[in-house]
């Protein structure tokens, strides 16, 4: 045993120093964190995972296994998993975050409010059966996401991230929640979302909901932008779902912020060619093209050449009976037929048309005449 001139058990007091580095190192993580660290060295029980400068922390071998029982990895590979304790020294855990724990770690991830992955396998009332670590838990029907799911099984099958917020009976009776930890992601990210959303910014969203006027795109981080109606396509839309559908992954372009109300306009049809913008070398005047009536006004009736190609055929080009409800009848809502351009006004997005029929109808001279 070596001793200090002061008698002291020099072993005993380095193993000491040793022991409180690693204290103090630890308290430099909180249960519940996710780490990444390079696997140095793998002994018969566990294995030591270099985690930066705040020092090394371990893992039990049994969770760099698979299914089979084999080493999924070897020293130097680099790993990301839950610290699970921070009592003596820094101890970590993978399968919480695969959905393979132990009923002792399910316990811990509870108290701890560590995640848990689980598997959606089936909706059942009021909410889902899921899979975790053998053990089958409930998620309500309220606590799988953060908006609400139109289509039940939309879930089933998937495989998802929950926080345990119930455990009972040694864990035969558990409940868990993904809306709880969705909810955390979007406080996390929402200050870095808010500074990429700026006036011609192009983004991925997701479509909260649907409504006649337009969708609610959730850019992330819990914000919200509204695709009005009318920046969805070119083309005129009737029917808001036809478009897009609550749920979908969509591309958007940030059209307007407004500071003081926090509103936000997007636009779609933004990121595809303006179909105005070939009008005057793709038209002329005399041509005759294949339209439909999209919607008839007193003045006349809206015919649409092509996606987001409007044109007017107006009420004087039609046989002049003085009666809009007769003339109207010749044109109803949906119908096609063939239409003369009389003139093109591409800055202002102005088309004139006529109808071109074989329709013959007598003048106030008498004269019968033919519009062709």
């Amino acid at each position: 045993m070596a001793m200090s001139e002061s008698g002291e058990d020099i072993e005993g007091v380095e193993d000491f120093a040793a022991l409180f580095e690693a204290s103090v190192k630890a308290t430099q993580y909180a249960r519940g964190q996710t780490i990444e660290g390079t696997i140095v060295a793998i002994g018969p029980e566990v294995a030591f995972v270099d985690v930066g400068g705040k020092g090394e922390a371990v893992i039990e071998i049994a969770e760099l296994k698979n299914a089979d029982g084999a080493l999924e990895f070897a020293a130097g590979d680099r790993i990301k998993a839950t610290v699970v304790s921070t009592s003596g020294g820094v101890t970590l855990s993978r399968k919480l975050m695969r959905g393979a724990a132990t009923a002792r770690q399910l316990a811990d991830a509870f108290q701890a409010g560590l995640p848990v992955e689980g598997k959606v396998e089936r909706a059942v009332k009021g909410g889902y059966e899921v899979r975790i670590a053998g053990e089958r838990a409930f998620c309500p029907l309220s606590q799988i996401d953060i908006m609400r799911t139109a289509d039940p099984a939309t879930h089933e099958g998937r495989v998802y991230t929950f926080r345990i917020i119930e455990y009972k009976e040694g864990g035969r009776n558990l409940v868990v929640s993904r809306r709880a930890l969705l909810e955390e992601e979007q406080r996390a990210s929402a200050a870095e979302v808010r500074r990429s959303i700026v006036v011609g910014a192009v983004l991925r969203g997701r479509v909260i909901s649907v409504r006649d006027f337009g969708a609610f795109v959730d850019l992330g981080g819990g914000i919200q932008g509204l695709l009005h109606v009318s920046e969805m396509v070119w083309s005129r839309v009737t029917d808001t779902s036809q478009i897009v559908a609550a749920g979908e992954e969509v591309t958007v372009k940030v059209l307007r912020v407004d500071e003081s109300t926090q509103k936000i306009a997007l636009g779609m049809k933004q990121l595809t060619e303006n179909p105005w913008s070939t009008v005057g070398a793709t038209y002329a005047v005399g041509q005759v093209r294949t339209g439909r009536v999209t919607r008839v006004a007193e003045f006349g009736a809206f015919v649409e050449l092509e996606a987001g190609i409007e044109a007017l055929a107006h009420a004087s080009t039609f046989p002049p009976t003085g009666r809009r409800e007769e003339w109207t009848q010749s044109v109803p809502v949906g119908m096609s037929g063939a239409f003369e351009i009389l003139s093109i006004d591409p800055e202002q997005r102005r088309i004139g048309v006529v109808r071109r029929s074989r329709i013959t109808f007598a003048g106030r001279s008498g004269a019968r005449r033919r519009i062709s």
